[in-house]
């Protein structure tokens, strides 16, 4: 069974892509994520990926510095979010972790998400959704191999 539609450029696919993430960001946008600030949520998604990694391979991961790194994880610790641990080989590297109410502020902020995107999705007819569904999976998949093939062989060390 062929379809009537022509098949969709990647550019094509991008560019709608890209402006769906822009409007998903404004809809997350109005979510409150206190006490943590926009900036300081990435870190916390970073951590919950990459238990015990330094500073340097944060900040690296992040596009940041390390001193811009410092500072957001300075805020996250002040709050209990984040805990630093001397590393055990080398004085001058700490390795970062996210605490137990860390995770549990994650858990709230995606259930606060999620229960925003349930709304805008129950507006949606059944079969766009199987559709959405579908794209998001292979979508996933996707950026996953990316990312892991992206991934410098040792991300713990500085």
């Amino acid at each position: 069974m062929t379809s009537s539609h022509p098949p969709h450029e990647p550019d094509e696919v991008a560019r709608l892509t890209s402006r769906a993430a822009e409007l998903l960001e404004a809809v997350w946008g109005q979510t409150p994520t206190a006490p943590v600030s926009p900036s300081q949520l990435p870190v916390l998604l970073v951590l919950e990926h990459h238990e015990g990694i330094n500073l340097r391979t944060l900040a690296d991961t992040l596009g940041s510095t390390p001193p811009s790194a410092s500072r957001l994880c300075d805020r996250l610790q002040a709050v209990g979010f984040l805990e630093r641990a001397p590393s055990p080989n080398s004085r001058r590297e700490v390795h970062l972790y996210l605490t137990k109410p860390g995770r549990a502020f994650l858990a709230e902020v995606r259930a606060r998400r999620e229960r925003e995107l349930t709304a805008l999705l129950t507006r949606m007819p059944a079969h766009k959704r199987s559709v959405l569904l579908e794209g998001l999976e292979a979508f996933r998949w996707s950026a996953a191999a990316r990312i892991h093939e992206d991934r410098p062989s040792d991300s713990r060390s500085a």
